[in-house]
């Protein structure tokens, strides 16, 4: 991963990065409204009279996110960047960060100038920028083409006093770890990733961290216990399924949350099987299962004072002659049943059982579940938004503030009672996947009924849309986004111990 580090005095800089901002109420055009940010390094009056000079010339440069270059042969620094920060509040440092790595991606080393009077949070968002845009994942022989891993290996933080900024910055690394691990998992070929492949995953990731404990149940146990959404679902393939069950448990730690991932490893839809098309990316379908798991670990690594618990459900689902069939009756731990309407709404199995686990066994305080459950998602609210849904407005309410200031977005949706009609089966307790539409909410109260006596504490976030990138967009690039850990750790930290 890139090295960040934190300095005073840097000597022989060849690429400077300088932060520019928008100027309020100036009469220039849109282009041309902004100035440099003064900041801690004492530049020669020269290189600032260069910088102020091309601005007027340059297209959106105060705009977060909009580098913009400019090459000084013969000169010290030789190429010069100018970096547009927005207002420059965390979320325009965190798109700056973004833009820089991409513009700096043939430098092998630059140092971005940070002003003096800069929040901690600001640092933290640049640093998180840099870290997410510049992450690749790569299974290619060779490292040539567009998604080649960038040259850059160093940035310098020029500060006027470093230790204002390390506790901001090692925030950043571990979310970033944490993100880029859960990216990593989520961008693994199905041909590799399989129910048990994951769960080593986890236990060989856990084994770094003092304190995380990793319990994996196999097939056999699995049924032992009672756990038949999750044997339904894997039973039609040759890779068994799992339950992964990772806990950080710090000293004294008074509230205790549960997180439930979906974590189907492929999904061809089973026997009522997908097209060609909707399947080609459905080794992102256990992206939810890879952020919680990830948010776990990264909330052992902060030292967080929470108790959290994640719960991640893993099977593959493939159609075969052991395969579960639409008009099954599947009986969930806990005893509830659910009619099968269609095999290729199998997630919601999965996280029934691990709910209903949770609650009976776990007793958690608060209860969140993540899955990339659903179409509906993504026509509702487009590919950016994750849906969510909750009867709590002070659970809703804090854990939208969390994603809002990790740069993640959601937005709640609501639960009608009278839409709960339509789960009614004649000959199970449930219907798994109504046909009456709304499918994103008939999704969210069909979970709700495995909350149990949580369900004034559950939170269910669909995000399978946000779960995936087409290209680079921000701090995101092409591919697995690892929507979620960012959210989950701001909301986490502000839990109490």
């Amino acid at each position: 991963m890139l090295s960040i580090r934190l300095v005073v005095d840097p000597a022989g800089v060849d690429t400077l990065v300088l932060p520019v901002r928008p100027v309020e109420g100036a009469a220039q055009p849109v282009d041309a409204t902004a100035a440099l940010v003064p900041t801690c390094l004492d530049l020669p009056a020269e290189l600032v009279a260069e910088a102020g000079a091309l601005l007027p010339y340059l297209e959106k440069p105060g705009v977060a996110g909009t580098v913009n270059r400019s090459i000084r042969p013969l000169l010290t620094p030789s190429r010069l960047l100018l970096a547009g920060v927005g207002t420059g509040d965390e979320a325009g440092w965190r798109s700056a960060g973004a833009g820089i790595a991409r513009a700096a991606v043939r430098e092998s080393s630059i140092t971005i100038a940070i002003p003096v009077d800069v929040d901690p949070e600001a640092v933290r968002g640049l640093a998180e920028g840099l870290w997410l845009a510049s992450y690749r994942f790569r299974m290619a022989a060779s490292d040539t083409g567009p998604a080649a891993p960038p040259a850059l290996a160093e940035v310098l933080l020029a500060v006027a006093d470093p230790e204002r900024y390390r506790a901001a910055l090692d925030t950043a690394r571990v979310v970033a770890e944490s993100t880029r691990f859960a990216r990593d998992l989520t961008n693994t070929p199905s041909s590799l990733k399989t129910p048990a492949w994951f769960a080593d995953q986890v236990i060989a990731a856990a084994a770094g961290h003092a304190g995380l404990t990793v319990d994996v149940r196999e097939p056999d146990r699995l049924a032992a216990e009672g756990f038949g959404g999750i044997l339904a679902v894997g039973g039609g393939s040759a890779q068994g399924p799992r339950l992964v069950e990772l806990s950080w448990r710090p000293a004294g730690a008074r509230t205790h949350v549960v997180l439930v991932g979906k974590g189907i490893t492929f999904d061809t839809g089973g026997v009522s099987i997908k097209p060609r098309d909707g399947m080609k990316l459905m080794r992102k379908d256990m992206g939810g299962a890879a952020a919680v798991i990830a948010a776990t670990i990264g909330a052992a690594a902060l030292g967080l004072p929470v108790r959290v618990t994640a719960l991640a459900p893993l099977a593959e689902n493939m159609p075969s002659g052991s395969a579960y069939r639409p008009g099954d009756v599947v009986r969930h731990y806990g005893g509830l049943t659910s009619e099968s309407t269609n095999t290729d709404a199998e997630g919601r199995l999965v996280l029934a059982d691990a709910l209903a686990y949770a609650v009976e066994r776990l007793e958690p305080d608060l209860l969140v579940d993540l899955a990339t459950l659903t179409g509906a998602n993504s026509v509702a609210l487009g590919k950016r938004t994750a849906a969510l849904y909750s009867d709590t407005d002070e659970l809703a309410d804090a854990v939208l503030s969390a994603a809002d200031a990790a740069g993640e977005r959601a937005w709640r949706m609501p639960l009608p009672v009278d839409y709960a009609e339509y789960l009614g089966s004649d000959i199970a307790d449930l219907y798994s996947a109504p046909t009456q539409g709304a499918g994103s909410v008939v999704a969210a109260l069909y979970l709700r009924e495995f909350a149990g006596d949580l369900r004034d504490r559950w939170l269910h976030l669909d995000m399978s849309a946000p779960s995936w990138s087409e290209g680079n967009d921000g701090e995101l690039v092409k591919g697995a986004t690892g929507w979620g850990v960012r959210t989950l750790l701001r909301w986490l930290a502000t839990q109490p111990g």
